[in-house]
């Protein structure tokens, strides 16, 4: 799976952890979620589209064929 955090984040030029200190987790959770690793629970999405100042869709949206290929 993946999403847009890595670019949102750096474009608003914080490392993973200026993120995680802003939104209340570790970095491992934020380098997890870049990944693909760990599915952030629909609060914790927000408050990182907040802190990047993204929507979720800009985020976190991923195509219905991108998704099945993920569940394989």
């Amino acid at each position: 799976m993946q999403n847009q955090l890595k670019i949102a984040r750096v474009t608003m030029n914080l490392t993973q952890q200026q993120l995680a200190e802003k939104v209340g987790v570790t970095r491992q959770t934020i380098s997890l979620i870049e990944k693909g690793k760990y599915n952030p629970t629909l609060k914790l999405c927000l408050s990182i589209c907040h802190a990047v100042n993204k929507t979720l869709d800009e985020v976190f949206w991923i195509e219905k064929e991108e998704w099945k290929n993920a569940e394989n």
